[in-house]
């Protein structure tokens, strides 16, 4: 059984532990709402870009004509994850989902006969790129993970550098992006994003849905540059999405994380807490018993005299 010194010790850590897991508790719910709001904030921008898609569809249908479905034969992929601890399994939980979903591919390619050379991929993050490696997944490049909501905008712009020019030399014809988003049911939920090109079912779905007004605009510009404008936004948009909701899941994950530490600290304590109070309570006793037989003893002496 430890010493009442020993347990001193084991209290006083544990009430420091406990310090600390309140700090970083805070701060990880301090950082989720920023996030969160930020991806709150694309809502709006989100839902013009669509109401221009659809403009641009219902008045030129030879547009969504062009953008008939098709297996990826050379796909790139982005793979958002976490350089931080304390969030569980973020990464591995992503990682399993990407090499599922890029198996499924290549079996369905096989399937058409067609030879899928691998996929060129970008990771965001560190561990993450070492999560691919150690799943036999080539990494073409790797960034880093921003650490702030003003970090993402810069991030996202060497995304787009890069992918172009995947995509302008020919590496690419697909590009799916990979991320962890923030669920009521789980604080993150693997998902996929086809970012380029336009999924064929969402721009269908936007021709099909009614005008939410009487009075429909009308298309002035020529219709490739339009939806080229409307691309880039929907491509930024949908990485900036992607960062921020992967970043606001990460802090969700850390925070459950230390809401399980924090009760376990505090289940440590009351142990601690109560072992130490039981052992001052013998100690007491032992001596109080000691002082009456010492007294009995001294009573029994001066009878005998």
């Amino acid at each position: 059984m430890p010493t009442p010194k020993t347990l001193q010790r084991q209290i006083k850590t544990a009430e420091e532990l406990q310090s600390i897991v309140k700090t970083m508790k805070a701060l990880a719910a301090i950082s989720n709402r920023q996030y969160e709001s930020a991806v709150l904030s694309l809502a709006e921008h989100s839902r013009v870009l669509g109401l221009g898609l659809q403009v641009l569809i219902i008045h030129h249908p030879e547009v969504l004509a062009a953008q008939r479905p098709s297996l990826p034969q050379r796909l790139g992929v982005v793979v958002f994850g976490t350089d931080q601890g304390l969030c569980g399994r973020f990464n591995q939980q992503l990682v399993e989902f990407v090499t599922d979903h890029l198996t499924r591919l290549s079996q369905a390619n096989r399937t058409q006969g067609i030879a899928m050379p691998p996929p060129t991929v970008l990771a965001i993050g560190a561990r993450m790129a070492d999560e691919l490696l150690a799943a036999d997944q080539p990494v073409e490049q790797s960034l880093s993970v921003p650490g702030s909501i003003g970090g993402i905008t810069s991030l996202v712009q060497r995304m787009v550098l890069q992918l172009e020019t995947w995509r302008q030399s020919g590496q690419v014809d697909h590009i799916w992006v990979f991320h962890n988003r923030p669920a009521r049911e789980a604080t993150a939920v693997s998902t996929l994003l086809p970012l380029f090109p336009f999924s064929y079912l969402y721009l269908q779905k936007l021709q099909q849905r009614p005008w939410p007004s009487r009075c429909r605009p009308q298309v002035t510009m020529e219709p490739e540059r339009l939806f080229s404008a409307l691309f880039q936004q929907h491509f930024f948009v949908g990485l900036y999405r992607a960062c921020a909701e992967s970043l606001a899941s990460e802090n969700a994950s850390r925070l459950a994380a230390m809401q399980v530490a924090e009760k376990n600290i505090e289940e440590r304590l009351f142990d601690l807490k109560a072992t130490f109070q039981q052992q001052r309570q013998d100690t007491i006793t032992a001596e109080l018993l000691d002082i009456v037989s010492g007294f009995e003893a001294l009573a029994q002496d001066s009878e005998t005299f």
